[in-house]
């Protein structure tokens, strides 16, 4: 028995237009690759990205598209088999060896495999030739087949509900339509005797932590296999081994481990992993590998904690990683780039370890877009990042043929045996809103009604997918790992319902447009999306127009500009809201991004910080999750992310970062009307409170003096300043209440609180050290009488590695802004008051780095 041989398939690869009688092959632009990606290499198309060209390139999405490849022969020994193995074909491809078809393929997410031992010319050239068609107009074909189907969605058209494949292909409200197609993951010749079909890896860490167990199946095609064999190692020293004998094409074995190395979020512990490497050794020698398989996991012991809240109805919706409830604040993720295939590991790297350095402790990977790469997971488990994950399904009210429904359990099955070694992920959810579409016209659900064969007879019967077919499938290859049937969520109730479950708050911005201000209002056991748009960097602007800084379109109200904005309504409700909240204009273009994110920034941050005070401890666990839609964007665009395209972070990714500290200070105005009776509406006692708060997110306590100190916006002369709590413990991992109070003015008189700001700090009782900083001002901003300071001080440090930023007034949103690509500012948006010197780190300045400021009112 010889080991088994992998050839990657990915050389001499060309492509063409395969209707197109004049169309020549031509050499890919990279593999995997799709067909825009080639296109665009070859000059034929327009870059999809820059000005309007994604309307000029729609055509592709219509066509069918040839992709052709030529590779050496290969022998195969008796008793053995070939088989080609393709990791993702996009989407509706016929796949052709040496002019015999070997595969049909219909799902973007299902990898095939195909034995082709006997069509394999073991000597001379094979050739390949993959042809996809339109999944557009195969969708519609599919659509017009099931006319009994109620189709209806959210974005993109009816056709993507037929079709598996990423539906953010036909375009959503922050991505263009570009619909792809191509070989889109690797592909490779086996070939061998026998193989690791799968190694399933399942762990349990003990509820007192001090021991794991760990239990490896391998599961092995081929007859008459020898043993295999499983080490396990930390940090490349073993730690334990076993040889055991395969029977009936498996071999398990399992391993007791005391005092594991745990896996925690990160904040929260450290990140070991460990490596599990599974051989199949030869029968006729034990010593000779036939195939190995080596997969990282980590130990940890996760728990979703649905019970009953005190004093509130509903039950609680928390995540305990070994035994810690965590505070889950992040955010929401749609896949980095509208061509997949481009996006490297070190990208994904890099997407996430912002994420993580911004105090993010969870992100949702979202049903419209892929299961991701291994490369983001393997990030998230090295970075401590929890991942819920979505199945993908999105925003509409998906059919259930037979067929469909078998395709869609191979696809369930296959991305679970993929990812679910990683210790990062810690739930799957059925899909992204399709209760709620459902919910919005009237489609047939009846809780009560727990036979699956019913729901398939309802105008709903998708209810089967997300509350049949794929708790299936977890249950019986992800016991251990909680499966939730969609987002939102509880357990048949209305979605909207903020005791039970998630929900997705988007009464701010869509929905009845509140005001920002009310996020404590908006409260639910987990927030799983909620949002503010914002504008992204100048520079990101500047790279999808044109003309670039010459374009006659460089102004917020342009063409282009709104083009770059795929929400409908948007003009509407970026005006709404900055204008509720902010004086402002549209020129120039600089100032506009700035009122832009900073409306973002001070958005998001009222929810991290209203929303975190609910977090209130054992039993009080009001609120348990922040998940921003969203951290990225698939092109450049004006959206709902907190960092662009381009990587370069907008404003309310620093004012996320303070938010999520470990320890941060809260604190909101609240006006109270007293009338002196029923009728009166002169003798009315007006009083504008502040709340102060404090939240603890470490696994500590501490002990803190909590100081409030107020100045006069006008003339910035200091009003107030007082320790106002002493020798405070702060409770570990929670949020405290601190203190209520009226605003501090300097005399009683006509809206001095419209003119006060006031700051609170948390000091360390331990060593002096300022723990938490918050500056609270009057509100709305736009009716506040901002100064222009005489001297607004920003200068860099001789280290080079800080700035220091004072002012001798109250100065709100100071944006450090600087001409070198480079430079990196670990702070942002700063709030800068008298007689303060605001330090934030630098990377990346050199000598001769200029530093520049923006402020709200200059």
């Amino acid at each position: 028995m010889v080991p088994l041989v992998r050839i990657p398939i990915d050389k001499n690869w060309s492509f063409r237009q395969a209707d197109d009688p004049k169309s020549q092959y031509l050499p890919v632009s990279q593999f995997p690759t799709n067909v825009h990606l080639d296109l665009l290499h070859h000059g034929l198309i327009p870059d999809p990205f820059i000005g309007k060209n994604e309307l000029v390139v729609q055509w592709i999405g219509e066509e069918r598209w040839a992709y052709r490849t030529t590779f050496a022969g290969q022998k195969v020994p008796e008793g053995a088999k070939a088989v080609l193995a393709f990791d993702g074909l996009d989407t509706f491809a016929t796949v052709m060896l040496n002019g015999t078809t070997v595969l049909e393929s219909n799902n973007m997410f299902l990898p095939y495999r195909v034995d082709v031992t006997e069509t394999l010319r073991q000597e001379g050239e094979n050739e390949l030739v993959i042809t996809f068609d339109s999944a557009y107009l195969r969708g519609w074909k599919l659509v017009e087949r099931y006319p009994e189907h109620k189709w209806g969605c959210w974005n993109g058209d009816n056709s993507r509900l037929a079709v598996r494949k990423a539906q953010y292909h036909w375009g959503w409200d922050w991505g263009p339509t570009l619909l792809t197609c191509g070989p889109w993951r690797p592909v490779h010749l086996e070939i061998y005797h026998a193989r690791l079909s799968d190694v399933n890896i399942e762990s349990e860490v003990d509820k007192s932590l001090s021991s794991a167990t760990i239990k490896v199946t391998a599961s092995i095609e081929g007859s008459n296999t020898g043993p295999v064999r499983v080490a396990i190692s930390l940090d490349g020293q073993q730690v334990a081994n076993n040889t055991v004998t395969a029977e009936g094409g498996s071999a398990s074995t399992t391993f007791n481990l005391n005092s594991p190395a745990l896996w925690y979020p990160h904040r929260y512990g450290e990140q070991p992993l460990y490596t599990v490497t599974t051989t199949l050794l030869s029968p006729d020698d034990s010593t000779t590998p036939i195939d190995t398989v080596s997969k990282r996991i980590g130990l940890r012991r996760a728990e979703l904690i649905q019970r009953p809240v005190q004093g509130q109805p509903g039950t609680s919706f928390f995540f305990e990683i070994n035994n810690i409830p965590i505070f889950c604040g992040g955010s929401d993720w749609i896949p980095a780039d509208n061509f997949i295939p481009r996006i490297s590991r070190q990208r994904y790297y890099d997407w996430l370890r912002l994420a993580a350095e911004g105090n993010q402790v969870m992100i949702r990977v979202w049903g419209g877009g892929i299961y991701e790469e291994q490369a983001f997971y393997d990030a998230a488990d090295e970075l401590g990042l929890l991942i819920w994950q979505d199945f993908m399904f999105g925003c509409g009210n998906y059919p259930a043929w037979p067929e469909l429904l078998e395709s869609i359990r191979l696809e369930a099955e296959a991305n679970v045996k993929r990812l679910r070694h990683h210790p990062s992920i810690v739930i799957w959810a059925g899909n992204n809103e399709d209760y709620q579409f459902a919910e919005s016209v009237n489609l047939t659900y009846n809780y009560e009604d727990k036979d699956p064969e019913n729901w398939l007879k309802t105008d709903f019967p998708a209810r089967y997918i997300y509350e049949k077919l794929l708790p299936d499938v977890c249950a019986a290859l992800i016991p251990n790992v909680y499966y939730h049937p969609g987002s939102p969520w509880g357990a048949g109730r209305d979605t909207h319902d903020p005791t039970v479950g998630d929900i997705h708050q988007w009464n701010v911005w869509h929905g009845t447009q509140e005001k920002w201000q009310n996020f404590d209002k908006l409260a639910g056991r987990f927030v799983s999306e909620f949002g503010m748009q914002a504008f992204p960097s100048v520079r990101t602007i500047d790279a999808y127009l044109p003309k670039g800084k010459d374009d006659p379109d460089r102004y917020p109200q342009s063409e282009t500009v709104d083009f770059h904005n795929k929400a409908e309504g948007h003009e509407r409700r970026i005006a709404l809201y900055l204008v509720e909240n902010l004086r402002y204009g549209p020129d120039p273009l600089e100032g506009f991004v700035y009122a832009t994110q900073l409306m973002q920034a001070e958005c998001l941050a009222s929810a991290y910080r209203l929303w975190k005070r609910e977090w209130k401890g054992p039993g009080r666990e009001y609120c348990a999750g922040a998940l921003v839609w969203q951290l990225n964007d698939c092109w450049p665009v004006t959206s709902w992310s907190v960092v662009d395209y381009y990587l370069r972070p907008k404003m309310a990714w620093y004012t996320i970062k303070r938010e999520m500290a470990p320890v941060s200070v809260g604190m909101t105005r609240r006006v109270h009307k007293h009338p002196e009776d029923r009728y009166t509406r002169v003798r009315v006692d007006v009083r504008t409170e502040i709340e102060v708060w404090g939240s603890n997110l470490t696994l500590e306590e501490l002990k803190v003096d909590c100081v409030l100190k107020a100045w006069d916006v006008v003339t910035g002369d200091e009003t107030y300043s007082a320790v106002v709590a002493e020798d405070l413990t702060l409770p570990a991992n929670q949020s405290t209440e601190i203190a209520a109070m009226e605003v501090p003015v300097r005399k009683k008189g006509v809206n001095e609180e419209g003119k006060t700001v006031v700051a609170a700090y948390l000091v360390s009782k331990a060593d002096g050290k300022q723990l938490a900083r918050y500056v609270n001002w009057p509100e709305p901003l736009k009716y506040v009488h901002l100064q222009r300071p005489r001297e607004l001080v920003a200068s860099l440090t001789k280290g080079l590695d800080a700035v220091e930023v004072s002012a001798e007034v109250p100065v709100k949103g100071v944006a450090l802004e600087s001409e070198d690509e480079g430079v990196w500012f670990e702070d942002n948006l700063v709030d800068i008051v008298p007689g303060e010197v605001v330090r934030i780190g630098v990377k990346g300045a050199k000598e001769g780095t200029k530093v520049g400021a923006r402020y709200l009112g200059m």
